[in-house]
């Protein structure tokens, strides 16, 4: 279920006389610029003219298409996954649906969304749909961003890294609650709309109105309704359903070393940062600490069953931890110190994703690792939202502790008694609480010995040629994902691509399927058929493949696919107490919502790399960026699937692709 762009908004608008395509992945491109003027004040990393939320109040409100629309949709994306006698009993059952329960289901949920203007209809049952879910939150939930390497090598050293991080961190924190965070805005015209005088205009036009006017010159706020989660907040496990608790009380921070656990305060009494060079003496303090790792670390319980671990935690409350539990859920959000060095992309994949288990706290919000090597990412708990707000957070962190550092190789941390300042938490377990904490190892060395990692690079020509050659770089790597599947295992199946509906008020995300009658055709002529077609007639399923894809990805975006609606008719149908109808228990609806190929992508100047575990035994996990000159993709599996082959296909894909956009002939 991790989904990285979920992160990743992606949408298109008509302008006359063409159609543009908005790739926004949260923050590192041109059409955006975060700073509006410097701040004055060290608690800050910018003062922006107009307020963080003064378009949230105006935002539109999430669409529910048209039930026909959804069924038209729908039935288009299982064509190329059936076959024709399947297909004939689905589309039968899905009219049947359209004219009678769905009908009625959809009459209800449109009612149902009137009355709640201030939310969106898949606001609710989105949170239900993760805090209900029993699974670990790792590999089924949680994905990893990796931040790049600072550009100044000796800035990389991790207790450098660290006090800078969790300097711009706070900053960033202390910029959002004093509204003065530049609002999450995609500007199509930014010579017009990312300018001070636009900003002094619009900083003037009531919250209520400020997204007309912010349209009015091709500008789009996006909903950032989901930040306050960002800092002291946790999800807690509750048997049947989990809650997410934010206690805006918290100073402190957690610091997590060799599943040893620590608090210090980073914000003063009166709400500033505390100082760098006090915050560099607290986590030498932590790096130097002898103290050995806990034979029990109390970490490996939230890669738990939710159920098993809400247990659990009942147990450590009555055994006395209340208060160090406390500790750990109000922190601002946890620093995770690494005492390994990373080899490679895929030791960090591995490492950031789920590592040993017992040096993480994984129902933090978010969680920054930091190897020894001080490789870095962000680990995030996927409950609360979707990717948009921490991709921000992670940009704006890289790009203050490169540009801004507060602490410097060679800084003398201050002479403050940390060992006073810093409180290493203690914990009460009884036998049982032991026993529980070992069985939690066991399951999480089980569960993660069974994936594996995989990344590879092609080189020969990415985004600006493909552009050049007027095809969408997104839909040309889908493509060569679905010829892959197809060289590989002979099938065309369920495919994911997340995509986000941040556009509107409390939108979440909404599904691609990038699998469709265009592709199955073009990956058959690819794969089975290159021979017999030339490449005029190659490069024109290319084109086809293209504009479709452009199309499913406008609709998505603008909360015009059919996923989301039928998934929130059907919680609709549970929560009354009625019978599914035939279309939820149609094995056809089981194959679409079994994604086999799982996929989302990110590119961003503070990202190195980004990926998830696949959300179905026998899939992949597909996380992949289109840069300007070469396709990256960062992808896993379980035993069920060869993960490395799968990438020697994709590579196979893009090489015939990338043929054929040159003009030559497939041998």
């Amino acid at each position: 279920m991790a989904t990285l762009l979920s992160a990743q908004c992606v949408f298109c608008l008509r302008k006359p006389g063409s159609q543009i395509n908005l790739r926004r992945a949260a923050a590192g491109i041109t059409a955006r610029c975060y700073s509006s003027r410097t701040a004055s004040s060290a608690d800050y990393l910018h003062r922006s003219v107009v307020p963080s939320m003064h378009y949230q109040k105006s935002l539109p409100r999430l669409p529910i298409p048209k039930l026909e629309d959804t069924i038209r949709r729908y039935l288009a994306a299982q064509k190329p996954l059936l076959g024709d006698e399947q297909f004939a009993k689905t589309e039968k059952i899905a009219q049947d649906f359209r004219n009678g329960v769905g009908k009625q289901l959809h009459e209800e949920l449109v009612a149902q969304d009137k009355t709640n203007k201030h939310t969106s209809y898949i606001s609710g049952p989105w949170f239900d749909m993760y805090l209900s879910a029993r699974d670990s939150v790792v590999l089924n939930f949680n994905p990893f961003m990796s931040f790049n390497p600072d550009p100044k090598q000796e800035y990389n050293e991790q207790l450098v890294r660290s006090a800078n991080m969790v300097c711009s961190a706070v900053r960033f924190m202390k910029t959002l609650q004093a509204n003065l965070l530049e609002p999450e805005v995609f500007h199509l015209n930014p010579a017009k709309s990312d300018t001070d005088s636009f900003k002094n205009f619009i900083r003037w036009v009531p919250s209520a109105l400020s997204w007309y006017g912010a349209y009015m010159v091709n500008a789009y706020p996006l909903d950032m309704s989901q930040y306050f989660r960002l800092f002291n907040s946790t999800r807690i496990p509750k048997r049947g359903r989990d809650e997410l608790l934010t206690d805006g009380r918290g100073r402190h921070l957690l610091v997590m070393r060799k599943g040893n656990m620590y608090v210090f305060d980073v914000v003063d009494g009166d709400g500033t940062l505390v100082k760098p060079a006090e915050i560099h003496s607290h986590l030498k303090y932590i790096l130097t600490d002898s103290t050995p790792a806990p034979p029990f670390p109390l970490g490996v319980l939230t890669s738990e069953n939710r159920d098993v671990w809400a247990g659990l935690r009942e147990k450590l409350v009555t055994a006395g931890n209340a208060e160090a539990l406390g500790l750990v859920d109000s922190a601002l959000f946890c620093l995770c110190l690494d005492d390994e060095s990373m080899r490679d992309h895929i030791h960090i994949s591995h490492n950031m994703l789920h590592g040993d288990g017992c040096n993480r706290w994984y129902d933090k919000s978010f969680s920054i690792i930091i190897a020894k090597d001080g490789q870095a990412a962000i680990n995030f708990e996927h409950a609360w939202g979707d990717g948009v707000a921490v991709l921000r957070f992670q940009n704006e962190v890289f790009k203050d502790t490169t540009e801004k550092p507060l602490v410097h190789p060679g800084s003398a941390p201050a002479a403050v008694d940390s060992a006073s300042a810093v409180r290493r938490l203690h914990f009460h377990l009884d036998g049982e609480l032991e026993s529980g904490i070992k069985k939690a190892k066991e399951n999480f060395d089980s569960a993660v010995a069974k994936l594996t990692i995989d990344a590879m690079e092609f080189k020969r020509g990415g985004k600006e040629q493909l552009k050049k050659s007027k095809l969408s770089p997104d839909a040309i790597a889908q493509l060569s994902f679905q010829m892959a599947f197809l060289r590989q295992y002979g099938q065309t199946v369920a495919t994911y691509e997340s995509c986000s509906t941040a556009a509107f008020k409390h939108g979440r995300t909404e599904t691609i399927r990038s699998a469709t009658a265009h592709t199955k055709r073009c990956s058959h002529a690819f794969v089975h058929e290159p021979s017999k077609h030339s490449v005029e007639e190659l490069r024109a399923m290319l084109n086809e493949c293209s504009k479709y894809h452009g199309q499913l990805t406008k609709e998505a975006a603008m909360g015009q696919g059919f996923d989301r609606h039928l998934f929130a008719m059907r919680y609709l149908a549970n929560s009354r107490g009625q019978a599914l109808h035939s279309l939820y228990t149609d094995p056809a609806y089981a194959a679409i919502n079994h994604n086999i190929l799982s996929t989302s992508t990110l590119t961003s100047p503070a990202v190195s790399l980004g990926g998830f575990a696949p959300v179905v035994p026998d899939g992949f996990g597909v996380g992949y960026g289109v840069h300007d000159n070469w396709i990256g993709c960062n992808v896993s599996s379980y035993p069920a699937r060869n993960v490395h082959e799968f990438l020697q296909c994709v590579h196979k894909s893009l090489e015939d692709i990338f043929s054929v956009v040159e003009g030559k002939p497939l041998s």
